[in-house]
């Protein structure tokens, strides 16, 4: 779905009616930031993963990114 849609409509709306709403939007903008947060996590719980290879996988990337980092830091000193 294109999310620039309902965005677009939700500022001309806003804007139409910038002046007649008395109430304030804060209780249910946070209620629904909770609500997608919360279906963005099951969403999340229902992606099968391999754990292990994954740890092992970030672990060697992280490794590989900082021995990248200090061999350019150590090469930037000596020059």
């Amino acid at each position: 779905m294109n999310i620039f849609i309902p965005l677009i409509l939700g500022i001309f709306v806003g804007y139409l009616l910038r002046d007649r709403i008395k109430f304030s939007m804060d209780r249910p903008m946070s209620v629904a930031l909770l609500l997608l947060i919360f279906f963005m996590g099951v969403e999340a719980g229902r992606v099968e993963i391999d754990a292990p290879k994954l740890l092992i996988s970030s672990l060697v990337f992280a490794s590989f990114t900082i021995l990248g980092s200090l061999l350019i830091a150590l090469l930037g000193v000596r020059e």
